[in-house]
């Protein structure tokens, strides 16, 4: 065994506690105490627990037995050998029942009672180990429901991305989600304007009212304007946050930027009550965040540029349509006006035809009977395309 571990010895028979304090432990390193009593030692082990208690079974006052179950009542988990009497084996097993970790029979040697001490404190260092690794496996396991957790957020994020287009209700999404992932108990979003090139507040979770009442216009927190100018992620809290008006609304911050590009176009902003830093797993999760943003935005231009171009071609469909009609009345009219005379010297009225001047005259009217039909199909048609798309 390593020196160092602290043992608290239980004697009233002063030579008993000299040979097993000083004469055998002491030479290995161990930090040895000595009490009298079981009402002395209840007291020194709860000040200062110590790693193994030698108690004898043959207390005066308070018994040893007395000293295991009083030590059991306050929650005092140190290992306890008992020194009994040979011919005290029945006590040593009720003392076992109690309790106690090993038993050491007087009178005894040097070595035994080195080895009984050693063999305690290996078993206590095992359960100890024990314990450590369960509180690891623990805190692990935690870890990755975590991580676990993040993820489905994440996932949640960008299905929100790809099929909500009311940019209010994915703003409020997208907030909700950056509480999740940060555990921060506010947070916000701003957006540049283009023709002030100013950022305005576009949504908000928790934010006091003061502050709330600022929805769509510019709010100045001190330290967004920093990140808005570096394009970086600003993680801060405890003192040096003081010096910022942010500092109203909590004791730790974040603020991430939205970018297209290198372009900022908007900003992030956390904030956390209490005085707990923002680590690295948090700010690379705020920054996920802060992607999916940018996504949405793109999304939205996307679409409003689509739906411009749609219109302008719609727009563009019933020019068309206007002018063809248009036409096809103007050439309705001039066949009109050229049938008539043809008409009337296809009667012979004016005088009579050879062959081949009727010929003649019968295909100029065939002619323009055709155009005069296909004009008003080519009008229907347009017409019909027309009616398609004003439906969809």
């Amino acid at each position: 065994m390593a020196p160092g571990e602290r043992i608290l010895i239980v004697e009233s028979d002063p030579d008993i506690a000299d040979l097993i304090g000083r004469q055998s432990l002491k030479p290995l390193g161990y930090q040895v105490a000595v009490v009298g009593d079981a009402a002395s030692a209840i007291k020194a082990a709860l000040q200062s627990t110590p790693d193994l208690i030698v108690a004898n079974l043959n207390l005066p006052g308070l018994s040893g037995k007395d000293l295991l179950a009083a030590l059991n009542s306050q929650g005092v988990k140190s290992p306890v050998v008992m020194v009994a009497e040979k011919g005290q084996e029945a006590d040593a097993l009720v003392a076992f029942r109690l309790g106690a970790t090993d038993a050491l029979f007087w009178p005894a040697r040097d070595a035994e009672v080195v080895a009984c001490v050693e063999r305690a404190l290996s078993q206590t260092k095992e359960t100890r180990e024990r314990q450590k690794l369960d509180r690891q496996l623990k805190a692990t396991h935690e870890e990755l429901q975590k991580r676990l957790k993040d993820l489905a957020t994440l996932l949640v994020l960008g299905k929100a991305v790809v099929t909500i287009t009311d940019q209010r209700q994915l703003f409020d999404k997208i907030l909700e989600g950056t509480l999740q992932l940060t555990a921060a108990d506010i947070c916000w979003l701003l957006l540049r304007e283009e023709r002030s090139n100013t950022f305005l507040l576009r949504a908000h979770r928790n934010l006091p009212d003061a502050w709330a009442k600022k929805i769509n216009q510019p709010v100045d927190d001190g330290i967004s304007s920093l990140v808005s100018l570096s394009g970086e992620s600003l993680m801060m809290h405890g003192q040096p946050l003081q010096q910022f008006k942010i500092a109203a609304l909590g004791k730790s911050v974040g603020v991430v930027p939205v970018k297209i590009k290198n372009e900022v176009i908007g900003l992030i902003i956390v904030v956390r009550k209490n005085d707990v830093e923002i680590d690295r797993a948090s700010q690379t999760l705020l920054e996920a965040v802060a992607d999916y943003s940018s996504i949405s935005l793109v999304n939205a231009r996307l679409f409003h540029a689509l739906e411009q171009t749609s219109e302008s071609a719609r727009s563009g469909d019933t020019q068309r349509v206007v002018a063809l009609d248009s036409i096809h009345n103007l050439i309705k009219e001039e066949v009109q006006a050229a049938t008539y005379p043809l008409n009337l010297v296809l009667t012979e009225m004016p005088g009579p035809l050879n062959g081949e001047q009727r010929k003649a005259l019968e295909s100029v009217q065939a002619a323009l009977q055709r155009l005069a039909v296909n004009s008003g199909k080519s009008a229907a048609s347009d017409a019909t395309i027309k009616n398609k798309k004003k439906n969809e």
